[in-house]
């Protein structure tokens, strides 16, 4: 391998949506598994911690109050109440992680992309993971059997209405073949990694070059 300086990237911010059941958590999990270079964003939640979880690692886990206090003081770059609970993502650790060259990932729906489209567009990269067909999304739920019958329902019908948010993604994924789609947003990674804007410290490296350095 060739010796030489490294140049300077900005980190990016990498966004997985799906209709629940089409796959995204999933792809997630192992890209997480497979790229070092990439670490999941952690919430801030209103909801009370289950068995098992860990603070700063899961979640952050904090009352309304302090929920509403960051809010208001900006310091949230998305935010939903889902189910009564809030969730939210902190900008402080996430613009760090950016400005280090680090890349953060997330699993948000389309909402909670809207917003990070409004506050980090230039940061953003937005990939959405459709089923192969409504058949096969209704497959997949029932095969987790992790809800009744009623929620399941109430599932595929929602997902009409995420599915209809695709246009508003950089990149979109039919998930039919599970080692096919992680390869895809592995290549979609390593595509916007090289993106000539992301790369600070290009100019200056190619300024060297010419200079016979």
């Amino acid at each position: 391998m060739a010796d030489g300086p490294r140049i300077e990237r900005r980190g990016l911010l990498l966004v997985l949506s799906s209709p629940s059941g089409a796959g995204k958590t999933t792809l997630a999990r192992h890209l997480m598994e497979a790229d070092r270079g990439i670490s999941m964003s952690v919430s801030v939640t209103t909801r009370p911690k289950r068995p098992g979880e860990t603070g700063g690692v899961d979640y952050y886990f904090i009352d309304q109050a302090e929920f509403g206090l960051m809010v208001n003081r900006g310091d949230l770059l998305e935010h939903a109440k889902v189910y009564g609970n809030y969730y939210g993502t902190p900008r402080a650790p996430v613009e760090t992680a950016l400005a280090a060259g680090r890349d953060v990932l997330f699993d948000i729906d389309w909402q909670g992309t809207q917003q990070l489209a409004q506050n980090a567009r230039a940061d953003l990269v937005s990939v959405f993971i459709l089923p192969p067909s409504t058949a096969e999304l209704e497959k997949r739920l029932k095969a987790r059997a992790q809800d009744p019958p009623d929620v399941v329902a109430g599932r595929i019908a929602k997902a009409s209405d995420d599915m209809s948010h695709w246009r508003e993604y950089d990149y979109i994924i039919v998930n039919r073949d599970f080692d096919e789609s992680v390869a895809r947003v592995q290549a979609i990674l390593s595509a916007e990694r090289c993106r000539r804007d992301r790369q600070a410290g290009l100019a200056d490296f190619v300024i060297r070059l010419r200079e016979g350095q």
